[in-house]
């Protein structure tokens, strides 16, 4: 089994860079404002990471059932068609 690659180089600097900036501000930014006194905003700020999390989640399922919906009436639609 063959493992995939990246397309061009400059694509893996961008995603590895997008990974690295996401991930500092996601760990490093609640720290440092939790750090100085800003207890109540971090906890506003993780809700709301956890909100958009959820909303990017949900959109993703509705999307795939939608798609799988369309599938199986294609797949019926076929099957009924070869009797």
């Amino acid at each position: 089994m063959q493992r995939e690659k990246f397309s061009s180089r400059l694509g893996f600097l961008l995603i590895s860079a997008g990974c690295a900036i996401g991930l500092g501000n996601v760990w490093r930014f609640p720290y440092v404002t939790g750090e100085y006194g800003g207890a109540a905003f971090v906890l506003l700020y993780l809700f709301f990471l956890l909100a958009l999390a959820g909303a990017a989640c949900g959109l993703l399922l509705y999307a795939a059932g939608s798609a799988l919906q369309i599938l199986c009436d294609i797949r019926v639609a076929v099957k009924d068609k070869l009797r």
